[in-house]
């Protein structure tokens, strides 16, 4: 006669529909400190130290400060992002597995700026791979880094090489730059017209700012000290220009570093709150003062030589820089429908959204074939994912990543506008298959 028939097998528990997140802080000296920060306020810290810099919020799955998941119901708090991520390769939607490995193609950050971050730039992809494969301990993916900041508050960068006719000023009027670039290179450089051509303004521009960043420090540090009491002697007569008053105010945070000369070679911008720029490989930037979102590809790929304490590899910036003079575009993001903007940068990795709304109102997500991380900037309401009955209350600070092809709503309640932001892949990447990210707002009953 027959057993008992066996019991049914035990279904799989499902995905979550979202997963609540813990993001890791980042201490660098340059960043705001204590209550002053808004990382520290969108962080987990209940009391943020006022002596100690809150300078970013990383939310994503790179291995230098990843994402954990916070709440066990989500799948096991505590767990890795990264490693939630490989167990369940389905959340990225089978083109990002595909394509990126299974891990989140762009890491999203929030920064608070009270100094001035280095002189730099980061690699293009065949660069940072030669770089990772000789220095990994300071070169610590083989990833590129495109990158777009968008201002919170206001934000000054600066940001590429500025005009032809800018820099011949600058040797015209600040000997102690001519002096270190010495006579010859001066003299191209003044002498070189745009219709000589691209590549020979690159050439003399590429000499020009090679010789400054690898000047000895006594030749420097001689330099900033004559420039310094140059200009607060002339600070008596006449009003400096804005990059004058710059350079006094890079000295006092970096003395006796070529950072301090090497400003008066770039584009020198202020961006407003909502205003956006995106920085390509091999672009010379440095973050000046303000508060920004940033999103970029996965990587930590940083190339350094001036207005910093860490490793310089000044050779290695020299030699990778385009040497472009183009002031940079300034992203004001694309309406997509009431409360929403997008910035949307010329690379695959990511696009960003922008979602102030009022209280009372309600916006619908529409499901994408990728992942997206949001962030609740400001105000509280409640999100709502799919089929759940019931929403779950949001609040200042929560970060969340949601798998792909999956609807999420938010409402906004309480006194003030609730602003979000969201992280995704380029619509583009899709094709023709894909479905606008924000369908429609709705006031609620």
């Amino acid at each position: 006669m027959a057993g008992p028939a066996p019991p049914p097998p035990e279904e799989e528990p499902s995905s979550p529909s979202f997963l609540r997140l813990r993001c890791a802080v980042q201490h660098y000296e340059w960043g705001r400190r204590g209550e002053a920060s808004l990382v520290a306020r969108l962080s987990d810290a209940d009391d943020p130290d006022p002596a100690r810099p809150y300078a970013e919020l990383w939310m994503g799955t790179h291995p230098s400060a990843p994402s954990s998941l916070l709440a066990a119901d989500n799948g096991g708090g505590g767990l890795l992002l990264r490693e939630w991520l490989a167990r369940n390769p389905a959340a990225l939607g089978p083109a990002v597995a595909a394509r990126w490995g299974g891990d989140l193609p762009f890491l999203f950050k929030v920064l608070s700026v009270a100094k001035a971050l280095s002189i730099q730039a980061h690699p293009d992809k065949d660069l940072a791979e030669v770089l990772h494969a000789l220095r990994p301990a300071t070169y610590k993916d083989g990833n590129h880094k495109p990158e777009m900041a968008i201002a919170v508050t206001e934000f000054r960068v600066l940001c590429g090489f500025a005009g032809i006719q800018e820099l011949k000023d600058v040797l015209r009027t600040v000997p102690e730059i001519e002096d270190l670039v010495g006579p010859e290179d001066a003299a191209k450089l003044l002498s070189v017209k745009e219709h000589h051509g691209v590549n020979e303004v690159k050439s003399c521009l590429r000499s020009a700012f090679t010789k400054l960043m690898t000047a000895s420090k006594e030749a420097i540090s001689e330099a900033i000290t004559k420039l310094i009491f140059r200009l607060n002697a002339e600070s008596k007569v006449r009003t400096l220009t804005e990059k004058e008053n710059l350079v006094l105010s890079l000295e006092k945070q970096y003395p006796e570093d070529v950072g301090v000369l090497s400003a008066f070679f770039f584009n020198y911008i202020k961006l407003s709150p909502g205003e956006a720029l995106y920085i390509g490989a091999n672009e010379p930037h440095a973050y000046l003062s303000g508060e920004c979102i940033e999103c970029m590809a996965t990587s930590d790929n940083v190339v350094r030589a001036g207005l910093t304490p860490k490793y310089r590899d000044v050779q290695t910036l020299c030699s990778m820089l385009t040497y472009k003079q183009v002031f940079p575009e300034i992203l004001r993001g694309v309406p997509v429908q009431p409360y929403v903007r997008r910035y949307t940068p010329p690379f695959d990795e990511f696009e960003v959204d922008c979602c102030s709304l009022p209280p009372g109102e309600l916006v619908v997500l529409s499901p994408v074939p990728g992942p997206s991380v949001y962030l609740v900037m400001a105000g509280e309401g409640e999100i709502q994912v799919d089929s759940m009955p019931n929403g779950e209350k949001s609040k200042q600070g929560d970060v969340f990543f949601v798998p792909a092809y999956t609807e999420v709503k938010f409402s906004a309640s309480g006194p003030e506008c609730m602003q979000l932001y969201r992280a995704g892949l380029l619509k583009q990447m899709w094709g023709n298959s894909a479905v606008n990210p924000v369908r429609h707002s709705l006031k609620m009953a």
